[in-house]
C-alpha cells in the first residue's frame, strides 16, 4: 500500500487547512485510515482516524477543531483542521491498518505562526 498526502503549509493561527491522502496499491475494504503527527524529538502521536463505516476516533487536543473523513470509493483520508493553533505545528503523517499491516505516508508539513 502507498500513500500519498498533500495539502501541508503555512497558515496564521485560528486559520484552517484541509489534508487529503490517496492510498493505492492492496487496500483490504476493511481498514482505518487517519493522521498521526510528530515535532522533532518527540513521539508520533495520534491526530485522528476513520474506519471504513465511519467511525472516528480522535487526541482530545484536537476535538472539536478538526474533522476527519473519507472517500471509500477513491480511497482517501481527509483532515479538516480549523482554528489552527501554534502547537499543531508539525509532520502530519497519512496512515492506513489492516489487519497486521500498517503503512504510512510520507509526511506533509503544517506549520501555523504569524
Amino acid at each position: 500500500v502507498q500513500l500519498q498526502a498533500s495539502g501541508g503549509g503555512l497558515v496564521q493561527p485560528g486559520g484552517s487547512l484541509r489534508l487529503s491522502c490517496v492510498a493505492s496499491g492492496s487496500i483490504v475494504r476493511i481498514n482505518v485510515m487517519g493522521w498521526y503527527r510528530q515535532v522533532p524529538g518527540k513521539q508520533r502521536e495520534l491526530v485522528a482516524t476513520v474506519t471504513e463505516s465511519g467511525s472516528t476516533n480522535y487526541a482530545d487536543s484536537v476535538k472539536d477543531r478538526f474533522a476527519v473523513s473519507r472517500d471509500n470509493a477513491k480511497n482517501t483520508v481527509f483532515l479538516q483542521m480549523n482554528s489552527l493553533k501554534p502547537e499543531d505545528t508539525a509532520v502530519y503523517f497519512c496512515y492506513y491498518h489492516a489487519y497486521s499491516n500498517v503503512h504510512w505516508g510520507q509526511g506533509t508539513q503544517v506549520t501555523v505562526s504569524s
